[in-house]
């Protein structure tokens, strides 16, 4: 009998999502209570809007922003030196058979999602996308 719980290719699966919003609660707490001893994290605010789980669950990278975007890269750099510390943290919180090595990068979706919007509002875009009556294909 075939496999019915199959995800499509490129998809996380309902594991994957399951344990990596664990993580990403986990490591905001962690990051929200500023026990980290780097001078670069002092007082700087970061959120951890969604961690992404390798299929075999043995790496967290988890998405990061600094609060306005502020010295985005330092802040990253600080968090990978930390990585260690928080991975020792979520071994304390977290029951797992393998605890996942924990990579940070820069949450760039927002910066993709303006990018786009400014695209398809030029005019040569809007123009190739409207049809003779001046409304797009999708008829709005």
């Amino acid at each position: 009998m075939a496999n019915s719980n199959k995800t499509p290719a490129g998809m996380p699966s309902q594991r994957q999502l399951r344990v990596g919003e664990l993580v990403r609660k986990e490591v905001s707490d962690i990051l929200a209570r500023g026990t980290l001893a780097d001078p670069v994290l002092d007082g700087t605010i970061v959120s951890v809007p969604e961690v992404r789980m390798t299929p075999d669950l043995r790496l967290a990278n988890c998405l990061v922003m600094p609060l306005g975007g502020k010295d985005a890269d330092k802040v990253v750099a600080a968090l990978n030196r930390s990585s260690r510390h928080i991975r020792r943290e979520l071994g304390r919180r977290l029951t797992m058979k393998f605890l996942p090595d924990v990579r940070f990068v820069i949450d760039t979706r927002f910066d993709d999602d303006d990018r786009i919007t400014s695209l398809l509002r030029r005019d040569d875009v809007r123009r190739d996308i409207e049809d003779e009556d001046g409304q797009d294909r999708d008829g709005h």
